[in-house]
């Protein structure tokens, strides 16, 4: 038999268990015959077995079938089969050849699960303030697993996650040291530190706490006791131990805080900053005292040491003035006049070479490794000295430093100003000293209030769209009007870039500059060899050239000298901002400084890298003297305040101090830079015979100059 349904297809029922092929084949067709034609029971379904099956059954396994047969014979029955179509069909007892050789394909498939038990795994307690949300979470999780299937935004992907082998890794300390220490405590030691709370204790809640401080001082004695007699037989270790173990944890709180509130109190800086300037004013009194031209004094509570060294001091001076009494005596005998002894005692003096005296240096170590760039004292304070730091590489020119060191600690700085950039130059201004403008190496301005410790400038002129584009070399603050006095006096800010411009600086609600200057290229004048036929000149690259220094006349502040990076220095006016006035050509490499005479004001120096120093008359444009001494560049020069023929030089491996007036070729004076440092820039002190000397590690020295007589002339 053969059973379709309603669209053709065979829906025949297979039997699960074969014990022969053949056997199968021909039971199947005998079992569907018999059921379907009658409702027969055993002998009917028993015959389709053959004797050989029966012969090797069990009873008990033919009674089993029987009941099968039986109870599929009542659902034949009462099924109704007008919905499937029963064909009966001549169906082959013996298999052919063709039958045995056809492939049959037999496919196995997975069933549907059934789920036994389903109990969800819960992480979160019903009861938690979460719940809801997690809740909500959950149930938008599974209405976006209900749109997975079919949607484009879900990818199917297998990770796999690879738990990495564990390493050891080992590592090496110092040795942790132990030592034993001992000390010695008192019974009212113990109560002192247990009762600290009680001299404090006002109100009733600290009245109680101290009545608990005066148990816990029983109990802490009682520990003593227990301690003491420990530390007889372990030693005083443990009861040192034992009693700080006691006393440590119980130090109060409030003692904490109160001792930060102490440090950190205005009062408690101001003295501390008070106690500073004492101890610097005995460490530097000496040093002090000599920078200012003092005598040295002497401290009164000398020992017995200093006591001899004052009576030997004492017999030198009684037998010098016994020499002097002999002296006299020898005079009156020769008749010799005391004003030729004077005379000779001035050429004697005058004899004696002077020298550089080391008094001390302002360097620490924030400043240590950075380039000393410029120099300023403070217009009203002569004791207040305005450094500018930068790197020492010109390619790493990163973070700077403004420093204002002052007289009385030259150990730290008063301010210090953190800069973005490079420090290049520096000026305090005039009319209101407290201002402190500092040009930087990418060409921005900014102007400081030294009353304040804050490192945000007043001003900046990162918002200008006139701004420099240039490292600014050289910065100062200039009088309108010389002769003006009180508060009709008006100063500007005058900057020099290597952008070719000189500038001037308007100070409003921010910075703003307009051009002075805008230096260009000039042609170098050749002469012309007789017979030499003229050869053409090339292009250069650019029209305009590097400014790298400036310098106002003494006198007349509407004339100023520009050296340049080409080695030119050119005379300019406020009033011409295209034409120069006067052209001086004598140095072949840039020009790094330029300076007027403060006395002959017709004369101005010049330095540059060519290794020379030339002395120039504003009338002539032909050099007239040129100093070289070293084979070094030379970075700044500087003329003396007090005489109008000493200046000061500032090479690469030494400072020099030329006096016109004795030598033009040599200096009289000279000392040399420390291994590995370089000399950057010199300035001379206002009020008093000392030099101060910056160099390429962050020191600043101070040198006094001893045995230099400065002339009384005031022209070169």
């Amino acid at each position: 038999l053969q059973v379709f349904d309603d669209e053709g297809k065979d829906v025949t029922p297979h039997p699960l268990l074969h014990s022969d092929p053949k056997d199968a084949v021909h039971g199947q067709g005998n079992l569907l015959s018999s059921s379907a034609c009658c409702g027969t029971t055993g002998p009917c379904f028993l015959s389709s077995f053959s004797m050989h099956q029966m012969a090797g059954m069990s009873t008990k396994l033919i009674s089993l079938l029987l009941n099968l047969e039986q109870k599929r014979s009542c659902l034949l029955t009462s099924c109704n089969f007008s919905d499937v179509q029963v064909r009966q069909e001549e169906i082959k007892e013996e298999l052919t050849k063709e039958d045995l050789d056809r492939r049959v394909d037999i496919y196995l498939t997975e069933t549907e699960t059934i789920w036994m038990l389903d109990m969800p795994s819960v992480v979160v307690s019903v009861e938690s303030e979460d719940a809801d949300r997690i809740l909500e979470r959950n149930r938008i999780y599974v209405e976006i697993c209900k749109n997975r299937p079919g949607n484009d935004r879900f990818v199917e992907k297998i990770m796999q996650t690879i738990n990495e082998a564990t390493k050891n890794k080992g590592l090496q300390c110092d040795k942790v040291i132990m030592e034993d220490k001992g000390m010695l405590v008192t019974s009212w030691d113990l109560y002192d530190s247990f009762n600290i709370l009680e001299t404090k204790s006002v109100s009733k809640a600290e009245s109680s706490r101290a009545t608990t401080g005066k148990t816990s001082t029983s109990h802490a004695t009682k520990e003593y006791n227990q301690t003491m007699s420990v530390s007889s037989h372990r030693g005083s270790t443990t009861s040192v131990s034992i009693l700080e173990g006691a006393v440590l944890p119980r130090i109060p709180k409030e003692e904490e805080c109160h001792s930060e509130a102490i440090l950190t109190s205005i009062n408690f800086q101001q003295n501390l900053f008070f106690i500073e300037r004492i101890l610097m004013e005995n460490i530097f009194q000496p040093k002090l005292a000599a920078y200012r031209q003092f005598p040295v004094l002497i401290d009164p509570d000398v020992t017995s040491d200093t006591s001899d060294k004052v009576a030997a001091m004492k017999e030198a001076n009684q037998e010098e003035q016994d020499k002097e009494k002999e002296d006299k005596e020898e005079q009156k005998e020769t008749f010799i006049d005391p004003s030729v002894l004077s005379d000779l005692k001035k050429t004697l003096e005058e004899t004696v070479p002077p020298r550089l005296e080391q008094l001390w240096s302002y360097m620490c170590n924030l400043t240590h490794g950075h380039r000393v760039s410029s120099m300023a004292w403070n217009k009203v304070n002569p004791d207040l000295l305005a450094v500018g730091y930068r790197a020492f590489d010109f390619k790493e020119q990163e973070k700077g430093l403004a420093c204002c060191w002052s007289l009385k600690n030259p150990m730290w700085p008063e301010r210090i100003f953190r800069c973005k950039h490079g420090v290049t130059a520096l000026d305090f201004s005039m009319t209101s000293p407290n201002l402190l403008a500092v040009g930087m190496y990418n060409g921005s301005v900014a102007i400081y209030d030294v009353r304040s410790c804050n490192d945000t400038p007043l001003l900046e002129s990162s918002a200008s769209s006139n701004k420099h584009t240039g490292p600014v070399w050289q910065l100062r603050w200039v009088e309108q009007d010389r002769s003006a006095t009180g508060d009709g006096k008006k100063e500007r800010l005058i900057c020099i870039s290597a952008d070719s411009r000189v500038t001037e600086w308007l100070i409003q609600k921010r910075l703003d500059c307009t051009n002075l200057m805008e230096i260009k290229r000039t042609a170098s004048e050749k002469k012309k060899l007789p017979g030499e036929k003229g050869r053409k000149r090339e292009a250069p690259i650019s029209q305009q050239a590097a400014g790298m220094c400036f310098d106002f006349h003494p006198k007349d502040t509407n004339v100023y000298l520009v050296g340049t990076e080409e080695g030119h220095i050119h005379k300019c006016s406020c009033s011409c901002d295209e034409q120069f006035l006067q052209t001086y050509r004598g140095h072949k490499d840039p020009v790094y400084k330029v300076t007027w005479n403060p006395f002959s004001t017709d004369m101005f120096l010049s330095c540059s890298a060519d290794w020379s120093i030339i002395l120039w008359q504003q009338d002539s444009q032909m050099p007239i003297l040129t100093f070289s001494s070293t084979t070094a560049s030379v970075h700044d020069i500087m003329w003396s305040p007090k005489s109008a023929s000493i200046f000061a030089a500032a090479n690469e491996n030494r400072v020099e101090i030329w006096d016109l007036s004795v030598s033009i070729i040599h200096p009289v004076v000279s000392c040399f830079a420390s291994p590995g440092a370089e000399f950057t820039s010199v300035l001379f002190a206002n009020n008093t015979d000392c030099l101060l000397v910056g160099d390429s590690e962050g020191e600043v020295s101070v040198f006094e100059l001893q045995n230099l007589a400065a002339h009384s002339s005031n022209k070169v």
